[in-house]
C-alpha cells in the first residue's frame, strides 16, 4: 500500500512540476482542441491509419543557427532524426533571419499523447534557450 501512495505522490509531483514549468513557457500556441480537430480531420479523410506509426516532424526556431546546431546531439540522444536546419523565407528583407531545426520520428499519437509531446518540446526549447518550438507536421512513412 505504501509503495502505491509513493508512486501516486511522485506522479502528481511530476505533473505539477511540468505544469509549473509550462506556466512559464511563452508562445504555447497549440491547444488540445486544435489537436482534436486535426485528428478528427485525419480520421474523416481516412488516408492514414492512426493506429499505426506515422512520420511526425517537429520544428524549433531561432535567429541563430548555431544555437539550433548545439541542441542537435540532445535531439538525437532522444531518438529523433535530424532532417536539417533551414532558413525561413522573408517577406521583408529587413526582417531578422529565422532558422528552423526540423526533426522527425515514426510515432503513434492521439490528441493527448501529441499534446504531451508538444509540451515536452516547448519545455526543451525554453530550457535550451531557443526562440520557440514551432509545431509539427505528419505524413505517411515512406516505403
Amino acid at each position: 500500500m505504501s509503495k502505491f501512495i509513493i508512486v501516486l505522490f511522485l506522479l502528481s509531483f511530476n505533473l505539477s512540476a511540468q505544469e509549473k514549468v509550462m506556466d512559464n513557457i511563452p508562445n504555447k500556441n497549440i491547444t488540445i482542441e486544435q489537436l482534436d480537430e486535426m485528428f478528427n480531420s485525419i480520421a474523416e479523410q481516412g488516408q492514414w491509419d492512426l493506429s499505426k506509426p506515422l512520420l511526425w516532424g517537429y520544428f524549433f526556431t531561432d535567429n541563430d543557427p548555431d544555437k539550433l546546431e548545439l541542441v542537435m546531439p540532445k535531439i538525437q540522444a532522444m531518438g529523433y532524426k535530424v532532417v536539417g536546419i533551414f532558413q525561413a523565407e522573408k517577406e521583408d528583407e529587413n526582417e531578422p533571419d529565422l532558422f528552423y531545426l526540423h526533426i522527425e520520428n515514426p510515432e503513434i499519437h492521439n490528441s493527448e499523447s501529441l499534446d504531451k509531446r508538444n509540451d515536452e518540446f516547448y519545455i526543451f526549447a525554453h530550457q535550451n534557450g531557443l526562440d520557440s518550438y514551432d509545431g509539427m507536421d505528419v505524413g505517411p512513412i515512406a516505403q
